[in-house]
Order: structure tokens, then sequence, then C-alpha cells
């Protein structure tokens, strides 16, 4: 065998293993940005699964994710975008999230709820489905798109954030509302 069959045959496996690992990893980094996530769904009154699902189709839960056209961070925000949304930091992924969803809130408004119609505008433009009479654009890149993130976000229509409160008490006994696992909220109220 050559050194370069060799080569390709071990690049091989490391997509391979890369590719298995990469819903384990996803779905670490999930948990890892959630409490983020479910901040800012509640604050904006966006669903959660919709942000998760458009973080996951955008970068992969990459905070330091760049695409060639220049999209940035975890949703993947132009500068412009960034800037209209007060992202300073486009690789802060609190500012990127939030930057993000208030950008989203705006679409999901002016499409009516309709999420493949949003989904079209966070991909390819608001003008780009304004120039095709507000239907979904025929790009294969945008309509792969909404096909990946449609698959983690099933809903046709989207609605306003149902993030779950819980109620913990804190150390003196404080009634606090969280909005992540309770249990982890307890501990730290305790604390």
């Amino acid at each position: 065998m050559t050194i370069q069959k060799r080569g390709r045959k071990a690049l091989a496996a490391v997509l391979c293993a890369a590719a298995l690992a990469s819903s384990s990893a996803a779905a670490d980094l999930k948990q890892y940005y959630n409490p983020i996530v479910q901040q800012i769904a509640v604050k904006h009154g966006v669903e959660a699964d919709l942000i998760h699902a458009i973080i996951r189709a955008e970068s992969a839960y990459d905070n330091f994710a760049l695409s060639e056209k220049g999209a940035m961070g975890l949703m993947q925000l132009m500068p412009e975008t960034a800037a209209q949304y007060g992202v300073r930091n486009v690789f802060d992924a609190a500012q990127n999230i939030e930057g993000g969803t208030k950008y989203l809130k705006e679409l999901i408004r002016l499409y009516d709820g309709q999420t493949k119609l949003v989904l079209a505008a966070y991909n390819a433009g608001q003008e780009a489905v304004k120039r095709y009479g507000g239907r979904i654009p025929p790009y294969q890149e945008t309509r792969d798109y909404i096909s990946r993130v449609m698959s983690k976000y099933k809903n046709e229509k989207v609605g306003r954030g149902r993030t779950p409160l819980y109620q913990v008490k804190d150390a003196s006994g404080k009634v606090i509302l969280v909005t992540s696992d309770p249990e982890l909220a307890r501990r730290s109220a305790a604390n």
C-alpha cells in the first residue's frame, strides 16, 4: 500500500470517527449552551428548541465558526446583523445567541410565524424572500438549510416560547423562578 493510499484511509477513518462523535459532542455542547439559550428564549419569547435547531444547523455549536461569506459565531451572524442587534463581540456566546434570537423574533413577526419562511429569511435574507414573492427562494443551500433545521424542529408554525419555569427556594427560603434544571438551581441557590 502506498503512503498516499494509507493517508487517505487514515483520513477517512478520522472523518468517520469524527462524524460518529459529532452527534455526541453536539449533544454535550447543546447542554453546555442550554442555560444561555433558555434564558434568552424566555426573555424574547422565542422557542428554545428553535434556537437550538438553528445553532446546530448554522455552526454545530462551534462558538468560533466563521463562514466563507463572513457569518460568525454560534448563530452565524453577518457583521451588519450583529451590529443592528447590539452584538459587540460575535464570538461571545451570550451576545451572539441574543443577537440571533432578536433577529429571529423579528422574522417570526414579519412572516407570521411560518417556520419555513422564517428560516428562509434567516438563511438567504429578507430581500431574497421578497424577491421571490414571499416564497422560499429556489436556492439549494436555503432548501438544504431548512431541511436541516426542520429535522430538529418539527413545528410548521413558530409559537411563542414555551420554556418551562421552575420554582426553587434559596437558602433563606426566598422563592426564585428559574428556567434551567430545578435540582441544579436548588443547589446553586443553597450556596
